[in-house]
């Protein structure tokens, strides 16, 4: 069985190798994340793993369900006074485990918005392929933080790099994690993808 949790341990330990290496300037670069910097992502994530489950409801209670007033409060509650001192902290973060530690989301939570960093400053990296694996099945078949079964319904998905069919309809084949980053809405991996459905996913509405 897959350990999720040790994964995601592992692709943190990999963002943090690759921030550790950004200038001030960079850390200022926007992401593919809606307004929010590379530091602002990055207190996004020590937020979503530092908060309890009760936490998380109380904050969102007091946001009035308003997510994107939760996610400001959390992130800025994480943040550090200066990226090194935000990047401090989040080396000892050890993983999100909402809304269970079993969970493929919060491997996803991390493998997305590390890409929302990278493919910015033009960063490679490869996530290990059976947490990538977990968390494309994880988006196609469930709408959780993103409505990602929702976004690829009457579409066939395959990937071309991996063992990963979902869905049937027109087809939309590509890099496994292209599926996955749109999926999640980021429409700058739309160009990594081809087939007979991508013009009706591009049509689609996506949001980030």
């Amino acid at each position: 069985m897959t350990d999720l949790p040790e994964i995601q341990q592992r692709e943190l330990t990999a963002l943090v190798d690759d921030l550790s290496a950004l200038d001030p300037q960079q850390w200022r670069s926007t992401t593919l994340c809606a307004d929010w910097d590379v530091e602002e992502v990055v207190a996004h994530l020590g937020a979503a793993a530092t908060t309890t489950r009760w936490g998380w409801i109380r904050s969102m209670v007091a946001a009035r369900f308003n997510p994107d007033v939760h996610n400001r409060r959390r992130l800025e509650e994480f943040r550090g006074a200066t990226p090194q001192e935000t990047l401090e902290r989040f080396r000892h973060v050890r993983a999100i485990t909402l809304p269970v530690k079993s969970s493929p989301a919060g491997l996803g939570e991390v493998i997305v918005h590390a890409e929302d960093i990278r493919k910015p400053l033009g960063l490679q990296h490869n996530p290990e392929a059976a947490g990538l694996l977990a968390v494309a099945r994880f988006f196609a078949t469930k709408n959780f933080a993103v409505n990602s079964k929702t976004l690829v319904k009457s579409l066939a998905l395959r990937a071309t790099d991996a063992e990963f069919q979902e869905g049937s309809g027109p087809e939309v084949h590509g890099p496994l994690l292209s599926l996955v980053m749109v999926m999640a809405g980021r429409r700058a991996f739309l160009p990594d993808l081809s087939g007979a459905g991508v013009p009706d996913l591009s049509r689609r509405p996506i949001s980030s």
